[in-house]
């Protein structure tokens, strides 16, 4: 025989489930992204869902709120560990790093992604002259591009040079203040066949620095995939007991990708996220697709080099932000 107080029970275990199920479908999609994010498991499609790994982070507060309102005590659990996790993996990218302690000249790197030769050459030319650039990389680097930039200054400006110019998408280019010694073209075997120029520089008062315009593959489709694990895996590693190395360009990757933090494993500092600038989007909206900006473009320094500042410069025309690393490299 049913009570009153059985009649009432029944709608608010009901109603307890509801709120319990609520909780938990808000909180599993930041586990699942920790359980991917955290050990670089991401294949397949998860490798474009993880590059907005920030969004992610700066959203797992929500499902965390919702439990506590909800007073559902293991949800909540469980949302705190995921929002920890997730913002103790992105928020440094905020914070300045102390730098090791050069005394040699300073070295101001330009990167630029010129999708197809299609971005402003005025602009970037202009960069290099205001901003007194010593050493720009190009990507996406045509033929039409190479003359446009000449014919608007980049030869008086930066007159020594390692280029590939190409039809298309796959060109690389190295510009330079001073003079590149046993420069070359790499070229990726996979994917689109992408180029890479290099070159060893020796400023005025500084040891040489090997710069490499970097340019793998892009994980846009599922069988690019293995091409952009490849190309990244095949990017000269950093030589801490040897010569110093700088990787400037359109990576594909952020700080998020597993490949990515392999190669800096090998001794490199990523410029933006030392300076406290790594979450400043470079690729995404500005050629007017809906797409919240990534931070695929960066410039990768040798933990010997002391980055001053990063900056991020609009480039008309291109799908991607120029980014100039100011550094401080050793004494020679």
């Amino acid at each position: 025989m049913l009570t009153y107080a059985d009649t009432r029970a029944r709608p608010a275990g009901r109603a307890a489930r509801i709120r319990t199920w609520l909780c938990w479908l808000a909180v599993t999609p930041g586990l699942v992204w920790a359980a991917v994010r955290l050990p670089g498991l991401e294949r397949g499609p998860a490798v474009q869902a993880v590059a907005f790994t920030p969004y992610v982070a700066a959203w797992t507060p929500v499902p965390l709120l919702l439990a506590l309102a909800l007073r559902r005590r293991w949800p909540a659990a469980v949302a705190a560990l995921v929002a920890v996790a997730l913002i103790a993996v992105v928020a440094p990218r905020a914070v300045p790093s102390a730098q090791p302690r050069a005394g040699g000249p300073t070295l101001r790197v330009l990167t630029a992604n010129l999708l197809a030769g299609a971005a402003d050459a005025g602009t970037v030319v202009g960069l290099v002259r205001d901003l007194r650039v010593d050493v720009l990389a190009v990507q996406e680097f045509t033929p039409g591009a190479a003359a446009e930039l000449d014919r608007l200054g980049l030869a008086g400006l930066l007159p020594h040079r390692q280029l590939n110019p190409q039809v298309g998408t796959v060109g690389s280019g190295l510009y330079a203040r001073f003079p590149i010694a046993g420069g070359g073209i790499r070229q990726h075997r996979g994917g689109w066949g992408f180029t890479q120029a290099y070159g060893t520089l020796t400023p005025p008062g500084g040891p040489p620095v090997r710069v490499e315009s970097v340019h793998p593959a892009a994980p846009y489709a599922l069988d690019q995939v293995g091409f952009w694990r490849t190309d990244l895996a095949a990017q000269p590693p950093a030589t801490p007991d040897a010569g110093l190395s700088i990787l400037a360009g359109d990576f594909n990757a952020t700080l998020d990708h597993a490949p990515l933090r392999d190669l800096l494993a090998t001794g490199y500092a990523d410029a933006a996220d030392a300076t406290g600038a790594g979450l400043v989007g470079t690729w995404g909206p500005y050629d007017g697709d809906p797409i919240p900006p990534v931070t695929i473009d960066h410039v990768l320094v040798d933990r010997r080099i002391a980055v001053r500042s990063v900056s991020v410069r609009a480039v008309p025309g291109s799908d991607h932000r120029a980014v100039l690393a100011e550094l401080r490299l050793p004494a020679a």
